[in-house]
């Protein structure tokens, strides 16, 4: 979306274009030199504000009840700002985002608004559930860029097979209050984007997806192809459209991720996740925190991402991607 470019293309600074470059160069030797150059900075992170959700999503790690026993922690905020004092310099941008639902974090606003000063573009995902009027107008003053909204149903039915536990009335209330404030004080931002995980159960609302998001008055809508566990053999939320189905069935039956994979992963050059207590991830797909380069609580982010376990990730990587499972399930 050109709208989308051109506000993100506002905060390019020649820092930040001269570490994207070099980040790119590093990349393109990486067969010969897996290492990341000590002068290099990633060029975006994913911190998450809350490790936690109140809905019950089936395939959300989060959402399933054996997780629901870890402890609760939302990012502290005083650690983000070091953070962001750190990386600003050279980041583009933050996205308020990895597992937990990012409004059950108060301080979120706040967040945003220290890194939109800093001049990094920001963005941040939802449920929507708590998304009233004085969070929408929070966000609106804050200066955050970009705020997907999933909406995976035009009906209540529909959209609890999938968001267990949640209203669709809530969401298209919040979704109103966002468009409601961003007018009322005269705000081109944030950049409204619609999510539509496309399942077998919801895939028969598409074209009436379509429409609801013209009346709510949302910028952009995303039909989203669904990650799914235990694939292998098939899975009953797949949906039988097949340009957005990640899965594929063969000719030995089973069902595999579309498209090669190669062993090399730009995301691992370029950007990071650190969650709600500070442990810095390769990327999204470590759910569950397996491969962590270190703690921003007990190092600082430049030695952890340049340390030997976060090399040593990217030298396996390169040798054999599909080693890992988390990568078997990526269409990076």
């Amino acid at each position: 979306m050109i709208k989308e470019k051109l506000k993100f293309i506002q905060y390019l600074r020649f820092s930040k274009i001269s570490n994207l470059f070099r980040l790119r160069l590093s990349y393109l030797f990486s067969r010969k030199k897996p290492v990341l150059t000590k002068n290099t900075l990633p060029s975006f992170i994913s911190v998450e504000p809350a490790n936690f959700c109140q809905l019950q999503c089936p395939e959300c790690p989060v959402g399933k009840v054996q997780n629901k026993k870890s402890e609760k922690r939302f990012f502290d905020i005083l650690q983000f700002k070091n953070l962001i004092d750190t990386l600003k310099p050279t980041l583009c941008q933050v996205i308020f985002y990895f597992q937990g639902e990012p409004l059950l974090n108060k301080n979120l606003p706040e967040m945003i608004q220290y890194a939109h000063q800093a001049g990094i573009y920001t963005s941040t995902s939802t449920n929507a559930q708590t998304l009233n009027s004085e969070t929408a107008k929070s966000l609106v003053k804050s200066g955050l860029d970009k705020l997907i909204v999933s909406i995976d149903g035009t009906t209540q039915e529909t959209y609890s097979t999938y968001r267990q536990g949640g209203s669709l009335e809530k969401v298209l209330e919040g979704v109103k209050q966002v468009v409601k404030w961003r007018n009322e004080l005269k705000s081109t931002t944030p950049l409204l984007e619609i999510q539509f995980l496309v399942l077998k159960s919801n895939e028969h609302e598409m074209e009436e997806m379509q429409q609801l998001s013209k009346m709510l008055g949302a910028d952009k809508l995303i039909f989203k192809t669904a990650q799914l566990y235990d694939f292998e053999n098939g899975h009953s939320l797949l949906t039988s459209i097949k340009k957005y189905a990640r899965y594929e069935q063969r000719s030995d039956g089973k069902y595999y991720i579309k498209g090669a994979q190669p062993n090399r992963c730009w995301r691992l050059w370029r950007g990071a996740v650190i969650t709600a207590n500070g442990d810095i991830l390769p990327c999204c797909f470590d759910k569950k925190s397996e491969f962590s380069f270190g703690n921003i609580t007990n190092g600082s982010f430049s030695a952890c991402w340049h340390g030997e376990k976060a090399n040593e990730f990217r030298q396996k990587i390169l040798q054999n991607r599909k080693q890992f499972a988390i990568c078997r399930n990526c269409t990076e």
